[in-house]
């Protein structure tokens, strides 16, 4: 519910009277006394739906030239009769098609101007969050990393940007992109820091890459664009109806947090895979975010209140969708690349699967390791547990995946028994991460 206060001016008061008649509303009316440039006073309790057709018409009568108009949300009215002329007498005023359940268009351009600047609360939340999502990462822990958006406040600039740009308010705007930009920079900055004091102090020789959930960062699929647009439109229509904005901004959290905690582990690390391809990820989302709140505002019907900005605004929508768009497309290529070769090492783990079953052993357990370079990631040795088998099962295992592939990687071997065997020397540089355990290094080592 809302409640609309208005101050009329000296030879309004006839005007907006007729007008709250036509309309249908309940309101209220009482004589202004303290000041002789106000006629009377106005409160009129409505649905948020109403809102905005409501104060376009004051607007036509000019209230708001020397007058002035607030609107208040209301938790509860305690009226019979309201309750049933709001459930059986709509306002006829009221554009159902075009407003629906959002609320009015300077409620919307307050609640924006609320969340859209870089307050030091909003810098102090964006690190407290980062550093969390950064140790969660670390840990390689979802939980932590969950936790850690729960607090992120980016939420705001990145909805109040569209919100400038389809009420044509240009400072609204500036004001949003300014935001977003600190707020990443900002995000990875303290990710930096922090990983540099990690690795300085306690894990000095961490190799990021081989961390599952950085490793899903570094090289994200097509999905991710999903998560983004999907965030954008959340965020935008909770900021427009009575949805809790703090919520559903754990949503755009998860697209912005953990990509630029993982760019400063990146750089803090000196991994300029990762720091490249999280960063990519990073721009990918916030424009994603962008666009997708951009075209939810304008799919919702907000336009700017005077008809003669509205061409404005529609040019600059346009424009800056259009450049939003664009950009998004041209950097999701790299994540269709990422996606096919998904797709691919998806497709190369069954194969190998497949010929380890038709072996001479019994196969317990399949590891896999990979090299990861910009978008991509290679296989470069799997490790295969067995009970049974010959002493030239690694062998045969890779000479038979040579062939079916054509891709020469590393076999190792494990048997019950501890005794191990491989097809490449242990130590051999195109192995990053060999998954033997050390109870069974202990075991007899053949090489094949």
């Amino acid at each position: 519910m809302r409640l609309l206060q208005i101050a009329v001016p000296v030879g309004k008061r006839d005007a907006v009277e007729s007008m709250l008649e036509a309309s249908d509303v309940e309101y209220f009316l009482t004589d202004e006394t303290s000041r002789r440039e106000y006629s009377a006073l106005v409160f009129v309790p409505t649905g948020p739906e109403d809102v905005e057709a409501l104060v376009d018409e004051l607007r036509e009568i000019g209230v708001q030239e020397d007058g002035y108009v607030t609107i208040s949300k209301l938790e509860a009215v305690l009226s019979d009769r309201f309750e049933r002329q709001q459930s059986d007498e709509p306002t006829p005023d009221a554009d159902d098609e075009e407003t629906g359940d959002r609320i009015a268009r300077e409620e919307l351009r307050a609640r924006a101007a609320e969340i859209a600047p870089a307050t030091p609360n909003y810098v102090l939340f964006t690190v407290v969050s980062t550093v969390i999502a950064t140790a969660g990462l670390l840990m390689n822990s979802a939980a932590v990393v969950v936790g850690s958006m729960v607090i992120a406040p980016l939420i705001g600039p990145a909805i109040a940007a569209s919100v400038g740009s389809i009420l044509d308010d240009d400072e609204l705007f500036r004001t949003s992109v300014r935001a977003q930009f600190l707020g990443l920079g900002v995000a990875i900055g303290s990710a930096a820091v922090f990983a540099g004091l990690v690795r300085f102090t306690f894990l000095p020789d961490l190799q990021i890459q081989l961390i599952e959930q950085v490793g899903e960062r570094i090289n994200p699929g097509a999905l991710a664009l999903v998560v983004a647009l999907g965030a954008g439109v959340a965020g935008t229509v909770s900021l427009t109806s009575t949805t809790s904005v703090a919520l559903v901004g754990v949503a755009i959290a998860v697209a912005l947090i953990p990509p630029a905690a993982t760019v400063g582990l990146g750089i803090a690390y000196g991994d300029g895979t990762a720091a490249v391809s999280a960063g990519i990820l990073v721009v990918i989302n916030v424009l994603s975010i962008n666009v997708a709140s951009l075209g939810t505002l304008w799919v919702q019907g907000y336009r700017p209140e005077h008809w003669f900005a509205e061409q404005s605004a529609r040019r600059a929508v346009i424009r800056r969708a259009a450049l939003l768009v664009v950009a998004v497309l041209v950097l999701s290529s790299a994540l269709g690349v990422t996606t096919i070769n998904v797709s691919e090492n998806a497709e190369f783990e069954r194969t190998v699967a497949d010929i380890a079953s038709e072996s001479d052993a019994h196969v317990l357990s399949l590891e896999f390791s990979y090299r990861t370079d910009l978008f991509l990631r290679h296989p470069t040795a799997v490790t295969v547990r067995i009970i049974g088998g010959s002493q030239d099962t690694a062998v045969a295992l890779r000479d038979r995946i040579t062939d079916h592939t054509q891709r020469d990687i590393a076999v190792i071997v494990i048997r019950e028994d501890g005794a191990a065997s491989t097809t490449q020397r242990l130590e051999s540089p195109s192995i990053e991460h060999v998954p033997v355990s050390s109870s069974h290094s202990s075991g007899a080592l053949a090489i094949g």
